[in-house]
């Protein structure tokens, strides 16, 4: 049975397979190990390996791991990336090193003024939402520009870019177009001079294909822990 260190090579030997055949570098795309509803003896064995990032979709789940993994916090950054109520913004902001999921003014307003001022700034993607699913939260691509120019200019925030979860499809000129939408809109908001380095977009299924789109972080969890 391969144990989450193996699965753990296996993802980073995919990520640099795909970044040679498209010649990028393979430092260009980050690792993010989803480790929702897995236990926090898992997120140990994971950094243990090497692994220091983990996203999380559930706050309370998230904090209940932070606190059994008190001891390595200075050395491991939490990523929200699971939908964020308006009531949930404290202690997001007074735990997580990053979130995905700012897809309204008001939710990254709350982040900004409740943001302790001993942390350094929560580092936050705004969250689009390309697929005009109304199961998924996310701004509309046609209002990605103006919340990012204010998400931009908020305190205690830094705007690092643009977090997606198209519809998942086994078409793959399907998937393929639906992440390059993603890379639009990430471009769109470069072009209109917002300093921006992160396109967090592909996950177990599609890395390869959010890689070839120009994908700057993956969010991998069945392939990292199992199954859920």
């Amino acid at each position: 049975m391969a144990t989450i260190t193996s699965k753990l090579q296996l993802v980073q030997s995919r990520i640099e397979q795909a970044c040679s055949k498209v010649d990028r570098p393979a430092n260009g795309v980050t690792l993010l190990a989803v480790s929702k509803t897995f236990p926090a003896a898992d997120v140990r064995e994971a950094f243990q390996a090497g692994q220091h990032r983990f996203g999380e979709n559930y706050v309370q789940e998230a904090v209940d791991k932070m606190a059994e993994l008190a001891d390595l916090r200075a050395q491991i950054e939490w990523h929200l990336i699971g939908p964020l109520q308006s009531n949930k913004t404290r202690v997001v902001a007074e735990n997580f090193d990053w979130v995905h999921t700012v897809d309204r003014l008001k939710i990254a307003q709350r982040l900004s003024e409740q943001r302790p001022a001993h942390l350094p700034p929560l580092q936050v993607c705004i969250q689009v939402n390309t697929s005009g699913e109304d199961s998924k939260s996310g701004v509309e691509p046609a209002g990605a520009l103006a919340l990012a120019q204010a998400v931009a200019h908020l305190p205690h925030l830094q705007l690092r870019g643009v977090m997606a979860l198209p519809a998942p499809s086994n078409d793959a000129c399907t998937q393929h177009q639906a992440l390059k939408k993603i890379r639009e809109v990430f471009d769109d908001l470069r072009d209109h001079g917002l300093t921006l380095d992160t396109l967090s977009m592909g996950m177990s299924a599609d890395l390869e294909m959010a890689v070839e789109q120009g994908s700057t972080m993956v969010r991998i969890g069945s392939a990292i822990f199992g199954q859920r």
